[in-house]
């Protein structure tokens, strides 16, 4: 890895970087992340709104972010600058954790952790495969719609759909409609709307899924696997694939992408976080 990383107010070589053994992010995961993308072109894109949720996040952990959003904002500019090279679209992630604390799953009176990173990010190809997995996301969970570091579902869920020759996983909620994947939020063209899981599946409510429900006027309602296997066009959404066709939602159906309202909304997308 190139570049510097930014801990805890300071920058320094990712090198010789440290946490404590008993960092809780790291003994029991508890911590939230963001994860942003700066362009070329643009810089940060909907830093506002990744700001906002990454609060909204730690808020539902009853954890206290130690920066302001103005230190946050400089952070991500100087890890940017650092990472390089100049030109590229570079993937930022923001972590804040419980910070070391006593063993067992009790924070104690530690100081959060907060750390930012950057890495030039690759372009996602055009289309994209689902496997839809027998877990169900909890939608009456206690983390549910929070990004939190505790990923070890969508880890297993991702390894299950690699193992079935797809890219990335989809979850149904509790009650078998249709949810999310591991880092991703779905549309669908069901009859002659656009629509997409609500935030009642336990979802979690993305920054792009938002922009494009903005932008296009999407409809949130419930829909199950059978509804999705009727689309005439599916599309995943997420901070770094932005608006990715999906050509194949595996055992459920096949589409050619991108499609006509897929490619619209893109286009939606882009000039929404170029304004």
């Amino acid at each position: 890895m190139t570049g510097s990383v930014w801990v805890n107010g300071a920058l320094v070589d990712p090198s010789v970087a440290a946490l404590s053994v008993f960092d809780h992010g790291f003994t029991v995961g508890d911590g939230v992340f963001e994860t942003l993308l700066s362009y070329p072109d643009t810089g940060l894109a909907f830093a506002d709104q990744h700001l906002i949720r990454l609060r909204g996040s730690a808020a539902g952990l009853a954890l206290q972010v130690p920066f302001d959003d103005s230190a946050l904002m400089v952070a991500m500019r100087e890890v940017i600058d650092s990472a390089g090279p100049a030109g590229a679209t570079m993937r930022v992630r923001i972590t804040v954790t419980g910070g070391a604390g006593p063993r067992g799953s009790d924070r104690g009176g530690a100081t959060p952790t907060v750390i930012v990173a950057a890495a030039p990010q690759a372009a996602w190809p055009p289309t994209s495969t689902l496997a839809p997995v027998p877990w169900p996301r909890n939608e009456r969970g206690a983390l549910a719609g929070l990004k939190t570091t505790s990923y070890a579902e969508n880890v297993v869920a991702l390894h299950v759909a690699h193992d079935a020759g797809a890219d990335e996983a989809l979850f149904c909620d509790t009650q078998g409609n249709v949810c999310e994947g591991t880092g991703t939020n779905l549309f669908a063209v069901i009859g002659d709307q656009l629509v997409t899981p609500p935030l009642s599946t336990g979802c979690l409510a993305g920054v792009t899924r938002g922009v494009v429900i903005g932008c296009y006027g999407a409809v949130e309602r419930l829909f199950s696997m059978d509804d999705l296997g009727r689309a005439t066009e599916v599309f995943v959404t997420s901070t770094t694939r932005e608006v990715q066709a999906v050509c194949e939602v595996i055992g459920v159906g096949t589409w050619d992408g991108p499609g006509p309202i897929t490619t619209v909304a893109h286009a939606a997308y882009t000039e929404a976080r170029k304004a």
